[in-house]
């Protein structure tokens, strides 16, 4: 007596969806495990570190001057980055993505520069340049104006590390919408400067959105330029990375975690706005 064909098959069909089966439960296992130990596990402790000796001592090294200082700079720095990158960001991916010129793929490769590099690097090459034996530090110091170890300084680390960030937002939008606008309002004698503001700026607005949520949520983490170019100077240049470094320098692992926490959360939820806020085709854009 011979076998249906299609009997036979069943059983091959069935050990395959089986193995599949297997397999995607391993791999989400596997992703949900290193999930856990490498993301959720060390912010776990940061909250075990900060609270361990109770809300109210957590809440009043959260009121410690120093410590309110420092998170008071670092918003403001991250706003001030925020507001340069939004212009500076905005207009080189503009030429970027809408103009061809000699020298171009190598100025959208040097773009990239500051997440290639360690922001300490940053940081140094910076004082090199603008610092005291630098030759426009020593320019400016000439005429009394000290650009590092001070808020223009920082501004101008900040500035540098989140830079990527702001030109890859708004480059990746522009390049997801069509040019008919801009080449109709040029066929209508609008200037160049006229399509940029009046056509190109509203159709990019949510590239330029989310830019501006990644370069603030990165700038209030930052921390290797900041050291180099700041000099960490306590009620001055301290941001909040730093005062988490000098904290736990000095032995108050508490007063570091309370400040760390409360970074953290602040970066959370500026993503997870910038997820709501975002619409689905801008967000597959970003």
């Amino acid at each position: 007596m011979e076998e249906d064909p299609g009997e036979v098959g069943v059983p091959a069909m069935s050990r395959s969806l089986d193995m599949d089966s297997l397999v995607r439960s391993a791999t989400f296992a596997a992703a949900l495990g290193l999930f856990f130990l490498l993301i959720l596990l060390p912010l776990a402790s940061l909250n075990q570190y900060a609270v361990r000796e109770g809300i109210g001592v957590f809440w009043d090294r959260l009121k410690n001057p120093d410590a309110v200082g420092a998170l008071r700079l670092t918003a403001l720095v991250a706003l001030a980055a925020t507001a340069v990158n939004a212009v500076i960001g905005t207009t080189m991916a503009f030429l970027l993505t809408r103009y061809r010129f000699p020298g171009r793929k190598v100025i959208n490769a040097l773009v990239d520069i500051p997440l290639a590099i360690p922001t300490v690097v940053t940081g140094f090459a910076l004082l090199l340049m603008y610092g005291p034996l630098g030759p426009v530090g020593r320019f400016l110091g000439e005429r009394n104006i000290q650009l590092m170890f001070s808020f223009p300084g920082l501004l101008l680390g900040h500035v540098f590390v989140t830079f990527p960030f702001m030109v890859r937002a708004v480059g990746a939008v522009l390049e997801s919408i069509p040019r008919s606008g801009e080449d109709a309002a040029r066929t209508l004698g609008a200037k160049e400067w006229q399509v940029f503001a009046f056509v190109t700026l509203p159709a990019v607005k949510e590239g330029i959105i989310a830019g501006a949520f990644l370069t603030f949520s990165r700038s209030l983490g930052e921390f290797g330029a900041s050291i180099m170019v700041s000099g960490n100077l306590v009620g001055r240049t301290q941001t909040g990375p730093l005062y988490i470094f000098s904290r736990f320098n000095t032995g108050d692992v508490e007063g570091a975690a309370a400040i760390a926490i409360l970074l953290a959360l602040a970066s959370f939820l500026i993503l997870l706005l910038l997820q709501l806020v975002q619409s689905p085709t801008a967000r597959r854009a970003v």
